[in-house]
Formats: C-alpha cells, structure tokens, sequence
C-alpha cells in the first residue's frame, strides 16, 4: 500500500508506476484505492463510476478499469456534504457525520472488492488517501492506516520534497501513528526532487538513523507529464498559443479532465478564471461539468459571466457546454426533487433553447459516434462517456452537436454559435478534437493524440520508479515471500 504525508504528495503516481512496472514485468496487476474523494471521476465498462486517478492506474496496468478498483467513491456537493458510490453505483447523499456513521458499512464493501481483486491478480498496488495522520479521522478509518490494518498489508510512505519540510512530514507523520502502524511502514519515498542529489545524502541518513527505516527511492520531478489529475486543477500554461480558451473553474467543477487534450495542444492558450479574477477575453469559453450545477449557475452569476458572455457571442465568438455546463446554457435548471441541495428551479444564461429537470437516476454509459456539427461529408468520430443527472428538452435539440449509436445529442443554436453537449472526454479523439477547434476557429494542422502522450507519460513515470522496484522485490524476498 502506497500513502502519503499529506494530499498530492504523488501517491497516484507511485502506484501508476508499480502497476505499469509489474505489468511490463508480466504480472497481472490491479489497482485499488479503498476510499476516494474527487470530483473527476471515469465510466468504468462494467457500467459504474470510479475515480479517475484508478482508471489511468488500470490503463497503467493494461487492465480494463472496474468498480471493485475503487469501491467507495465520495463526490463532494458542498463543503459538509457528498454523493456517496459504492460499488460504481449512488447510495445516498450524506453529511460528513452521517458519513463517518456509515463507514463500518462501506468497509464491508472494500474489504469485498479487495478479496475479489486478490482472486484475479497476481498482485494489488493499493493507494491510500490523504494522509494517515489525520488523528481526528482515525476511528472506523477506512482509506489509510484502517485498511492496512485490516487485511495486514505493508506500506511505504510517500512525501512531496517539492512543497519543503520533506523531513518534518515523515517523522511528523509517524509520531502520528500508533506503534503497529509504525511497524506497517517498510520504508520511505521522497517524490519531486530536483537538484543534486550529493546535497540531499545527509538528510537522508539522518532521517534513516532517526526512523530505523530505509528510504527506498527519491523519485526526480519530471516536467511535461500528461497523466490524469485526480482532483486539483493543474495550472495551465500561459501563453502557449494564439488561439485562447476560457473556462471558469467552478467552485464544484467536475471532470476538469475534459480540458487536458486543450493543455497539451501547441496553438492553444487555456486559461481557467478563478473566483475574483478578471475575465479575459476569449475565442472560445467553455463552461465545464459541475456536481452542483444551480449552486456553480449562482457562482456564475455573482462573477459577472452572463454579461461577459453576451458580450463574447455579440462579437462572434463560440461557446460551448459540457453536461452541468451544458444545462446552464439554457433556460432554466430545475431540480425538484432536491438531488443537489434544496428543491427550486434557477433560471440559466438563457442562451440555448433548451430546459432540464435533475432527476434522480444516474446516466453512466460510455459512448462513441460522430461529429454532427462538422461540415463535409465524412463526420469526424468522437468518444467519451456519460454522467450525469438530468433530462433536458427544447428546440435546440433539433440541432443535435453529435450523433451517438444512431441517437442524437446534444444541441447547436439556432446562429451557429453556441454548443451544448453532455459528452465527457470529447476533446480526447484527435479528431473530434481538430473538428471542435475548426468550428471554434482554429484552423491548425497540429493533432494531439492523448493516449499516446498518456502511454509515454505512464513509461517515464515507470523507467523513473526502476530503483523502488528492485528495492521492494528485494524486500519481499528477504521476507521469504514470492
């Protein structure tokens, strides 16, 4: 089991490496994550949800991603309230204390996927989350220490040397911990280092003496990375190209995912506009997916987003929305039925004929087709996946943006300038992607492959952890295991 001295510290990452390692090695290998809490989140085939940091850590593996690699999903709405999954599927929404009551049964369900994991694979990378020093979050711990005491699985532990106080957050961290779980921990790993390393030894060896632990491997920081973020929004690279993409980073965004494609294509600027910030001007603004799509359509708002909006389409500029993005464009988002927070209706930016009701039923399906709105006659593919909870209806339908199976969806305004869509990952196919810039208004000959840059992201990630490999094979040899 791979945890970590704080959030982001590279757990993902370190079990994306094992897992690819192992499965270069021909292993059959899966990941698992006990517990997790993010906002990007993937369609899994077996029809369920999953947190996107174990679906690239299954592709890492070269595995079909499954429910059972992360069985409890948590899907924060508001600050002290979130969607809980289980098994790929919504259970309930809960407060964090009604949450924390619950936690002895979801730990029925990870302790089922994990015995299911272990009678498929030769091997399971497990991810903690957070941190396991969290004192307060200790009892009925599912996600960290909790788990590894409960099926008896060693763990390393993970710290970021990049954020600084590399060594105060191991030790801190076992200070922390009770003496079993101190025991737990067979070693260290320090992730993101960058300079000499000569510099770093009598750290190193003090912090070996100080523990009694070995560390296993310092992991150096490699730039350029295309890897799936779990949940914070990665900072974009300013001024990259010419042609500028707007996204407002909505206080309850989802599947920021949908944008990477964009970050990594050479002649586009993406640029997210956080609370307070001024909204630049654009080519193309796009409004993303939200969990809480009438609170994020308030936030909007008060922001001044409708009237830069306006302004944008009165000059000719495109707009596009994704799923809860999608339902803002419209007239009005109601949610009767309190799926979201408290029952009522919003009105929206009233920029696409289209109304939606939030319905209680889940929409998880991932799909493929094409490209309606591209000119000629061979419509480009697109694929991507579904989620989401809602039914929208009006005149704009007519005017589908897609076709999927043979199905419409999706809409086109009546101008020509604004496209809705509830399809996730639509950037992700070269392209769907070079159609949706064409009609945007780029007119690049440059192609962005993501899954080929994901391929060589997840190899360098796994030629970087060679070291930390070898070292915990000699480990487990030296236990007398296999």
């Amino acid at each position: 089991m791979v945890q970590g001295t704080t959030s982001d510290a590279g757990k993902s990452t370190v079990v994306a490496a094992l897992c690819r390692l192992l499965m270069q090695r021909g292993v059959r290998v899966a990941p698992f994550k006990p517990q997790n809490m993010a906002l990007n989140s993937a369609v899994t085939r077996d029809g369920g949800e999953i947190g996107r940091a174990q679906a690239l850590q299954a592709i890492a593996a070269g595995v079909e991603p499954h429910t059972d690699m992360n069985p409890v999903l948590l899907k924060p709405s508001s600050d002290i309230g979130a969607q809980v999954i289980i098994h790929g599927r919504v259970r309930a929404d809960m407060n964090a204390r009604d949450y924390h009551r619950y936690k002895p049964v979801a730990m029925e369900a990870v302790l089922e996927s994990h015995a299911r994991l272990l009678g498929q694979y030769d091997a399971v990378i497990v991810e903690g989350a957070g941190s396991p020093a969290e004192i307060n979050l200790r009892a009925r711990d599912i996600a960290n220490m909790g788990f590894a005491e409960a099926v008896d699985c060693p763990v390393i532990l993970v710290a970021d040397i990049d954020r600084g106080g590399v060594f105060a957050h191991l030790v801190g961290t076992l200070s922390c911990l009770s003496q079993s779980e101190r025991d737990r921990i067979i070693g260290f790993v320090i992730n993101r280092f960058r300079g000499d390393i000569k510099l770093l030894e009598p750290g190193l060896e003090w912090l070996e003496r100080e523990t009694g632990k070995p560390v296993l491997a310092v992991l150096p920081y490699l730039h350029g990375l295309y890897l799936d973020a779990e949940d914070a929004v990665q900072a974009a690279q300013a001024n990259k190209g010419a042609f500028r993409v707007v996204v407002p980073s909505l206080p309850r965004m989802s599947n920021h995912t949908d944008f990477d494609a964009l970050r990594a294509h050479p002649d586009v600027d993406l640029c997210f506009v956080r609370e307070g910030e001024a909204i630049p001007g654009a080519d193309l603004i796009i409004l993303p997916g939200s969990k809480n799509t009438r609170g994020d359509l308030a936030w909007l708002q008060a922001q001044g987003w409708p009237a830069q909006i306006a302004r944008h389409l009165r000059y000719g500029g495109k707009v596009i929305g994704i799923c809860g993005g999608f339902q803002m464009l419209g007239q009005k988002v109601a949610d009767p039925h309190g799926i979201e927070g408290a029952p009522g209706d919003s009105m929206g930016l009233g920029v696409l004929e289209v109304e939606t009701e939030l319905t209680r039923e889940k929409r998880l399906t991932r799909v493929e087709g094409r490209c309606a709105f591209a000119d000629g006659a061979a419509s480009p593919r697109v694929s991507g996946y579904e989620i989401h909870m809602g039914v929208s209806r009006g005149g704009a339908l007519g005017t589908p943006a897609f076709s999927i199976d043979g199905r419409p969806e999706g809409a086109i305004s009546k101008d020509g300038q604004i496209l809705g869509t509830y399809l996730h990952g639509l950037f992700d196919h070269p392209d769907a992607c070079a159609a949706l810039l064409r009609w945007a208004g780029l007119h690049s000959d440059l192609v962005v492959d993501t899954s080929q840059l994901r391929e060589a992201s997840l190899d360098r990630i796994a030629a970087s952890a060679e070291g930390l490999m070898e070292k915990l094979i000699a480990l487990r040899s030296g236990a007398g295991t296999s």
